[in-house]
């Protein structure tokens, strides 16, 4: 199954779960959401994408949408993390947290641009599009995050960043430059 639909859960439920707990629920998710899901959007026959006509470039319903209903599903049957609201819970090692937004934006260029399944124009089109919305959602965080905090911050930069690859990802082949700009903008405010 895919790895970015597992770890967006596991982020959503950090500190919250035993990890036998984990190890049992990952395999039954993939094979109950993730499986189905993927099946109906890239499979043959696959009734979202023949059947009801959505236009799914690269994945987001499969790994995104399923990823993040599952995690706040999860999350809200486990509770709030202990010390929410009390504990500032910024994360440890911010080098660490931009080198892996770097590394998650470098495979994200693969992921979408890889769904044109060659070397061609709408491949270019998607890797584009891929890093407009990367830099328009990070460009948008920090600007609420000014207005908001009176200054903008590195974690800002790279959550921004993400929900900017996060919203492209279904339409990344199929909207313009300036859709892409749009989109990433509006998910990072």
């Amino acid at each position: 199954d895919n790895p970015v639909a597992i770890k967006t859960i596991e982020c959503a439920i950090a500190d919250r779960a035993k990890f036998s707990a984990w190890l049992v629920f990952v395999p039954v998710w993939a094979l109950l959401v993730y499986f189905p899901v993927a099946h109906w959007v890239w499979g043959p026959g696959g009734w979202i994408v023949d059947h009801l006509g959505a236009l799914d470039f690269a994945g987001g319903l499969p790994v995104e949408i399923t990823s993040g209903a599952s995690g706040l599903a999860l999350a809200l049957v486990l509770g709030p993390r202990l010390g929410f609201k009390k504990d500032a819970m910024r994360p440890h090692n911010l080098p660490m947290v931009m080198l892996g937004a770097g590394l998650l934006w470098l495979g994200w260029f693969g992921f979408n641009a890889g769904s044109a399944l060659g070397a061609n124009g709408l491949a270019a089109a998607a890797f584009l599009n891929t890093l407009a919305a990367g830099c328009t959602g990070l460009l948008g965080w920090l600007f609420v995050e000014q207005r908001r905090d009176g200054h903008p911050t590195t974690l800002g930069a790279a959550s921004g960043a993400v929900a900017g690859l996060v919203a492209i990802t279904p339409s990344c082949g199929t909207v313009s430059l300036l859709g892409a700009l749009v989109v990433g903008l509006a998910a990072g405010v």
